[in-house]
């Protein structure tokens, strides 16, 4: 097989959710930048820069190629979520601008980017959702993928409350905005999680299905957790914030309770996959999936500890940003390896 024809079939099946490569790699970039690992934030950053901008050629490329299987994938009931990691991807790639670089123009743009696209899909996979005619049962439609959801919503309300000061529109609306994404997202989870917990608790759950994607479990209230702390951060710049500091206060740290529950589950679980059912290790682009919630847990609890002033939360992050960093190195020394041996044997 030549080499064109192993990249048009690669293109032609490329996952939905391939941009988690970008969002795993922009927060283990963020939270190194918390603990003053300057040089490898920026790397990442570089890294991340050029992932986002090739991810969104290869997937141009794949709309104008192989239409039919890019619409299929929007009809899909376990994949079309997966759409939703460009929005998560674009606005932590826009947090990455304003933290690291200092460059609130381009994090403006993304910003930009990721609430177009965040509307367009958001509706559509509801849309498909409702009106799709034959319908699969729970147990083979929905995953922790279904969970990008809320990170999608909660990126946006994270970036934005990073560059209110930017956006030429009132602060105060900017804000009100974060605030009622990060609410929305809230809402979002309650309901997702409810069903993802209802599958796996009642109907059969094989080794093969309990994917890194249930990584999520954990990611999407961690992500909401760095919403709420940087809305209660930002509580100082409009007065309503302060108002309803209380209750924020208590919800931001009811989703980081409930995030650090899932952590030794998925744990157990993982091991229930690879030891007990000898699932095979190796390289998926669904383990960025798994990457993203270490990081963004690390991430989150860093500001957790400076919105509640609870300075032996600290201890945490101080952890898991080195489990965060050493998943990122193998999950990308794997996927170098992975296309490397996959283009090789193609001569």
């Amino acid at each position: 097989m030549l080499i064109t024809d192993t990249f048009k079939r690669d293109l032609s099946n490329l996952p939905t959710a391939y941009f988690a490569l970008v969002m795993a790699t922009g927060i283990v970039s963020i939270a190194s930048f918390y603990f003053n690992f300057n040089l490898i934030a920026k790397l990442l950053f570089y890294f991340n820069v050029i992932a986002y901008l090739f991810l969104c050629i290869l997937y141009a490329l794949r709309i104008i190629l192989f239409p039919s299987n890019f619409l299929s994938d929007v009809k899909d009931h376990a994949k079309s979520p997966g759409l939703l990691t460009f929005v998560a991807g674009s606005c932590v790639l826009g947090s990455q601008f304003v933290i690291i670089a200092g460059n609130h123009t381009l994090a403006t743009v993304l910003f930009y980017i990721g609430f177009t696209a965040w509307l367009i899909l958001i509706y559509t996979v509801f849309t498909v959702f409702t009106v799709k005619d034959n319908k699969p049962p729970i147990n083979k439609a929905i995953s922790g993928v279904w969970l990008l959801i809320i990170v999608s919503t909660q990126s946006i309300s994270v970036l934005g409350s990073q560059i209110s000061s930017y956006i030429p529109f009132s602060q105060n609306i900017v804000l009100f905005f974060t605030l009622a994404m990060f609410l929305c997202g809230c809402m979002f989870y309650i309901i997702i999680i409810t069903l993802i917990v209802y599958r796996m608790s009642f109907f059969e759950m094989r080794a093969e299905e309990f994917a890194p994607a249930y990584w999520i479990n954990m990611g999407a209230v961690a992500i909401s957790t760095l919403a709420g702390s940087n809305l209660i951060l930002n509580a100082n710049k409009w007065s309503f914030i302060q108002e309803i500091l209380p209750f924020l206060k208590g919800f931001t740290l009811f989703f980081w309770a409930i995030g650090t529950w899932w952590i030794p589950l998925i744990i157990i679980l993982g091991i229930w996959r690879h030891l007990y059912k000898q699932f095979p290790l190796k390289y998926h682009p669904q383990y960025w999936g798994m990457i993203f919630p270490l990081g963004m847990y690390t991430a989150c609890t860093v500001k957790l500890s400076q919105a509640l002033q609870l300075p032996f939360l600290m201890t945490i992050p101080s952890l898991f940003i080195f489990i965060a960093l050493a998943a990122w190195l193998v999950a990308v020394i794997s996927m170098f390896y992975s296309i490397g041996k996959d283009y090789l044997l193609t001569k």
